[in-house]
């Protein structure tokens, strides 16, 4: 009786904790390394053998269909922050997403428009047809069966966490979470944010600004700072040769030494635009809102310098017609913050150039850089000077 209650596998109380925490994390590594970052984009190529494990594995602990999931996410970026995006707290509300995280992806996942404009290229297989998609839900049945018989009734407790796992962290906290609340390393359109510097339990989607600014890069990460453990993973497979590299992120910074734009110049601030405005806003329009409090109305500007460093540095930001009238009045009262806003407008044009040939947009950002030095405002021409200088490269 004692054997039958406890399971053909005995654990202490803290080895059930640890074994729990390992298969969860295992299946947290199935989704960032194989349906997010070599199924969804495409940025990093598995060996079958290592590719057709995650998929199993997948299968096994949470019933998701690879189609299912790739669509899903890649109209999340298609459509991000709007009514179609399928998981948006901007549109939907933090507590919707954050409770109702699975629900939303159940009711986008049975969407055959959705399936069918951005399901391609994902496994079609004999066992993806007949076993994984046609019968999601064996999977986790087995997987029931296999704890019980494992860990006893202890067995129902561990296969309640593994199933809860990820609608609580992907569903919920990425999803809800990763667009709501923490900081950014990037001025993306959209509202994503980088979430905690460490978040081994994440696998590395702790860092969802990071992704959104570059969304075909196999490495979340950025600063030296913030780790990816998804990133190891894969540089693990890598070094076994079970894993290839497609793209990474690139590195940004300004040379001393380059004193004039060229052709090289332009690649590197379209590539890295994102960067770009948020370093504007650090080095050019936050000093110059500080450096002008005193013209402004000593009483309210502690509360319209909020406002009007939210709506001049952050790109996500969408103002009503009451916010735009506000903007507009601080902006003619004074000609030194509307001389920054205006440069960064202009500076954005030069991605959206894209028809353009090299020539013209370099011959249009030497044109911003010489203007910029002109304004006698010293923070835009110490950026213009920035811009000079700037490359990427990879590491």
């Amino acid at each position: 009786m004692t054997n039958y209650l406890e399971g053909i596998w005995p654990l202490q109380p803290w080895q059930l904790v640890v074994w729990t925490l390992i298969v969860t994390h295992i299946t947290i590594a199935s989704v960032t390394i194989f349906l997010h970052r070599a199924q969804a984009h495409n940025s990093v190529k598995l060996h079958p053998l290592v590719s057709h494990f995650f998929r199993f594995w997948l299968w096994l602990t949470t019933g998701m269909v690879t189609r299912q999931w790739v669509a899903i996410h890649r109209k999340h970026h298609a459509k991000c922050e709007t009514e179609e995006d399928p998981h948006s707290p901007q549109t939907r509300g933090i507590r919707k997403v954050l409770l109702e995280g699975s629900e939303l992806y159940r009711a986008e996942s049975i969407n055959q428009q959705t399936l069918q404009q951005y399901g391609k290229g994902t496994p079609d297989d004999w066992l993806e047809r007949h076993v994984y998609t046609r019968h999601p839900f064996a999977g986790i049945m087995l997987l029931l069966l296999i704890n019980i018989m494992l860990f006893g009734p202890l067995g129902l407790t561990i296969f309640a966490v593994q199933m809860l796992w990820i609608p609580i962290w992907a569903a919920g906290v990425i999803n809800g979470i990763g667009h709501f609340w923490g900081y950014r390393n990037f001025e993306t359109v959209d509202a994503s944010r980088n979430i905690v510097p460490w978040g081994v339990l994440i696998g590395g989607e702790e860092l969802h600004n990071n992704h959104h600014a570059y969304a075909a890069s196999a490495r979340l990460s950025n600063k030296w700072w913030e780790l990816d453990i998804g990133w190891v993973y894969i540089r693990l497979l890598s070094a076994f040769g079970l894993a290839r590299v497609r793209s990474v992120a690139p590195r940004a910074e300004s040379r001393a030494d380059q004193h004039g734009l060229d052709m090289e110049t332009v690649r590197a601030i379209v590539r890295n635009r994102f960067h770009i405005l948020k370093l504007y806003g650090h080095q050019v329009v936050k000093p110059v809102l500080r450096a002008e409090r005193g013209s402004l109305d000593h009483q309210s500007y502690r509360k319209l310098y909020r406002r009007l460093r939210r709506w001049m540095t952050r790109e996500d930001v969408q103002l009503d017609a009451y916010d735009n009238q506000v903007l507009a009045t601080a902006l003619e009262q004074n000609q030194t913050l509307e001389t920054v806003y205006r440069f960064k407008q202009r500076l954005k044009e030069l991605w959206i150039r894209s028809a353009e040939t090299p020539a013209l947009r370099l011959h249009w950002l030497q044109q911003w850089c010489a203007e910029a030095e002109r304004t006698g405002i010293a923070v835009l021409a110490e950026f213009s000077g920035y811009l000079k200088g700037y490359r990427v490269y990879s590491v």
